[in-house]
């Protein structure tokens, strides 16, 4: 878990930073859960609202593109992919998992900005549920100090 951290890191502060997220559709309402701690988390590190631009696609596998599309903007200091696949009886699932996690890896290195990945890939409902809100606070977490650590690389 991240926030143990904070003492190693310093305390983690989102304000004036500027975050977009990109949540899934698909498993809405694990999703939603997702995005509702995410949200509050940024807020709670100092991120303000009118500083948070979410925005929702239908699935995991689109995710990468309005990451891609935010990324380019060159608007924000960091972006969040929100989503949630739980494994069925086909090989779908890992393509979904293995495509979207790549896509979002590609994102962050190729426009060098930090994408912090909070898909979901479960096997189950019940293990989706159990992770949606501390998964959602984590990647706030993730997001802001990967943004002041990124910023404080390039002007080193």
């Amino acid at each position: 878990m991240l926030g143990a951290n904070k003492g190693s890191a310093g305390a983690l502060d989102g304000t004036n930073l500027r975050i977009g997220v990109v949540q899934a559709r698909f498993n809405q309402g694990i999703t939603d859960a997702l995005a509702q701690a995410c949200v509050g988390e940024l807020q709670a590190l100092g991120v303000q609202a009118g500083d948070i631009e979410h925005v929702q696609v239908a699935g995991a596998l689109e995710v990468p593109t309005a990451l891609q599309a935010m990324a380019e903007s060159e608007r924000f200091d960091a972006l969040i992919a929100l989503g949630c696949v739980i494994r069925g009886e086909t090989y779908h699932f890992e393509l979904v998992c293995n495509e979207s996690a790549a896509g979002v890896t590609r994102v962050a290195l190729d426009h060098q900005i930090p994408v912090a990945n909070a898909i979901l890939t479960t096997e189950n409902l019940p293990q989706a549920v159990a992770r949606q809100e501390e998964k959602g606070r984590d990647a706030a977490q993730v997001a802001v100090e990967m943004a002041r650590l990124l910023q404080r690389l390039n002007r080193a």
